[in-house]
């Protein structure tokens, strides 16, 4: 199982603050959310390129590998001032 997270502007759009997925074998962060566009157009916004993900609490690139009992959290760039 694979927990997924949504953080900020991400979370309000798709509705969700997070979900489980089954597992499917060696699989990256790209993969993963490939799999979440296929749930729908508001799940698209996984696929900009400035969505940072991390994963166990790592930021990473999407081409990092995912294991079962893994978490990725999807977040929107943090601006401040």
């Amino acid at each position: 199982m694979i927990q997924i997270k949504f953080f900020a502007s991400l979370r309000e759009s798709i509705g969700t603050s997070s979900l489980n997925l089954e597992y499917a074998g060696e699989s990256t962060v790209a993969d993963v959310a490939k799999e979440l566009f296929e749930r729908g157009e508001e799940w698209r916004l996984l696929e900009e390129r400035d969505v940072l993900c991390a994963v166990n609490q790592t930021l990473c690139g999407k081409d990092a590998i995912v294991n079962d009992g893994d978490e990725i959290a999807f977040f929107p760039p943090v601006t401040g001032g």
